[in-house]
């Protein structure tokens, strides 16, 4: 269990703006894994699993993932956090390119990791979409 939090811990310093590694955050994830938005149903896969930490480090290039908790129960991984950044960049959204605001986000999130062998097999992101969008307008 410590080796999943460990993996997960990994996995979100990697997609720091700070510590911003891309083969660090893909590595997390084994060879099927894949990663879904769950307000936008977008799902990630292969190769394009790196767009989700660069995707977000594009359009925040300040972003920052407060983790508040990390729950590890057998092989899923339940992480409660604020997604905190200033939009900056292009943001890609279902409805297309959002540019630049300038305004700071605090979204708050739920994170779902199921792990098989010591990586990510699923990464299921809950978070407030709503509340974004309202910040960003």
């Amino acid at each position: 269990m410590t080796d999943h939090k460990n993996t997960i811990e990994k996995l979100y310093t990697s997609a720091e703006a700070a510590s911003l590694d891309i083969e660090t955050f893909v590595s997390c994830f084994g060879q099927d894994g894949y990663a879904r938005d769950i307000p936008s149903q977008i799902e990630f896969r292969g190769s394009d699993i790196a767009l989700v930490a660069s995707g977000m480090a594009e359009a925040f290039p300040d972003i920052h993932r407060e983790i508040f908790s990390i729950d590890v129960s057998g092989d899923v991984v339940v992480v409660e956090l604020a997604i905190r950044g200033t939009h900056r960049g292009t943001l890609m959204t279902p409805t297309g390119p959002l540019a630049a605001t300038g305004k700071v986000i605090d979204v708050p999130c739920c994170d779902v990791f199921r792990m098989k062998d010591g990586k990510v097999a699923a990464f299921h992101c809950y978070n407030a979409s709503s509340i974004m969008q309202q910040q960003l307008h």
